[in-house]
């Protein structure tokens, strides 16, 4: 029976990666193995510290179960347990698993840890608002001494910070096969420096985390106002800083601006090299975009569904992404095509929470402006060229970047049908396909109005 909860065992392994994620599976999930001795009434599954063991419970303890049920009714109860003894006393799970993990639980899930394929340096996108943070983070995965340490990273939620972090300890790694590498999160670093206070081990916390060669620490803006979990981590910085190692830090503003920090600690980390990553402008939002897409071959999605992704989710890149993988599967799982209307049929809640509010008179002052056209005329019965392409044009964008209806839009070019506004969009959407002029100038306009 053994081999059967080993099989099963590799199969919810597989689920949990799915459903939590590259980054929650690797910190939390991954150092989980399943114990020599488990059967079909009581699973037992063990961890390599009492502070991980407790966060499994609390968080996956139900889920554990359910998952293990959908492969073996039989099975009554899943025992998370803190596991002390050598790897031989824990059995592997089944070869042909994709996740299956045959190293010792502490050095492939600190000391080596897998980071997410995805996030690469080739797979940065990069423009003016994050070369020199790009550039910095290369330049610590160099071998040979680095040229700086620390590197702090700041940026604003989902602008890349995490992205490069992975980067760098891909790179670093590759360069360097025999060293050692830990990317924790503060919070993580908190909860496991507290644990070993409470288990009166901090040496052990120490020597793990000091003896690397990278150590990387996420979010450190949540430990504001720890005081105690700062001072450690003030000697550990030192540490690395006396030692010539690699240490990286990310957070979401410059060491100065953190709230609940002491000086000393802010002045250490504004030592080495601090790099921002500023807010992602219009065309390295549509750059990622175009990217994130080469991974999805056999998506088809024209123009003006990625401009309009880029354009009106301006929050965040990880926004952006979520929004891109929501389209996909939503295309996928009912086998239509991507169009424009199914795209905001789609995404609707999404673009309107995420768009700036701009209106219809926003758009036709700034094209009234472009044009060299006056405003007036863009409501006017005239029907030269000169002016019903610049008016067609903003009707457009009144139609990409509004959430007004098709008879409000109209309304606001001189009382006109619906049925106008309908033949605008798609002559403008026909002649971006194959006028270059007319898809720069939408280009320009767009990037003017989103700021």
């Amino acid at each position: 029976m053994e081999a059967a909860v080993a099989k099963a065992w590799s199969h919810v392994r597989a689920n949990l990666r799915r459903s939590a994620g590259q980054r929650l599976f690797d910190q939390w999930l991954k150092p989980v193995v399943l114990i020599e001795g488990s059967n079909a009434d009581v699973v037992r599954l063990g961890l390599p510290s009492a502070f991980m063991t407790q966060w499994v419970k609390n968080h996956y303890a139900e889920r554990l179960l359910l998952e293990f049920r959908g492969q073996i009714p039989a099975v009554r109860a899943v025992s998370i347990e803190t596991v002390a003894e050598e790897p031989k006393r824990v059995l592997s799970a089944a070869p042909a698993a994709p996740v299956a993990d045959s190293a010792p639980v502490a050095a492939a899930a600190v000391e080596r840890p897998q980071f997410d394929q995805r996030f690469t340096f080739e797979r940065f996108v990069i423009d003016a608002t994050n070369r020199v943070a790009c550039n910095a983070a290369k330049a610590m995965a160099q071998p040979g001494a680095p040229q700086f340490s620390p590197l702090y990273l700041h940026a604003g939620t989902g602008q890349g910070k995490t992205h490069l972090m992975y980067a760098i300890g891909h790179a670093f790694l590759d360069a360097n096969p025999e060293a050692t590498a830990i990317y924790v999160t503060a919070e993580r670093f908190m909860f496991e420096f507290v644990q070993a206070l409470r288990n009166k081990d901090t040496h052990a916390f120490k020597a793990r985390l000091r003896s690397v060669d990278l150590l990387m620490i996420d979010d450190l803006q949540f430990i504001g106002g720890k005081d105690a979990t700062q001072q450690e981590f003030f000697h550990t910085v030192n540490e690395f800083m006396s030692s010539g190692k690699r240490l990286v830090i990310a957070a979401d503003r410059a060491p100065q601006a953190l709230e609940g920090f002491e000086p000393r600690l802010a002045g250490r980390l504004g030592s080495g090299l601090v790099a921002d990553i500023k807010p992602a402008e219009l065309e390295l939002r549509r750059a990622i975009v175009g990217r994130k897409l080469l991974d999805m071959p056999a998506v088809s999605m024209p123009h003006e569904v990625m401009d309009l992704l880029a354009a009106r989710i301006t929050t965040n890149v990880r926004e952006l992404e979520g929004a891109l993988n929501r389209l996909v599967a939503y295309a996928q799982l009912n086998s239509e095509v991507i169009t424009i209307d199914f795209a905001t049929n789609v995404l609707g809640e999404v673009l309107r929470s995420a768009q700036r509010r701009i209106t219809i008179d926003e758009i036709q002052r700034a094209v009234s402006a472009h044009f060299e056209v006056k405003q007036i005329d863009l409501i006017s019965e005239r029907r030269a060229v000169a002016i019903a392409r610049p008016r067609q044009i903003a009707m457009y964008l009144a139609k990409r970047l509004t959430t007004r209806s098709l008879p409000e839009i109209g309304r606001k070019f001189g009382n006109r049908d619906h049925s106008t506004v309908i033949h605008a969009v798609k002559r403008i959407e026909d002649l971006r396909a194959k006028d270059v002029e007319i898809d720069t100038a939408v280009r320009t306009l767009m990037r003017t109005l989103e700021g």
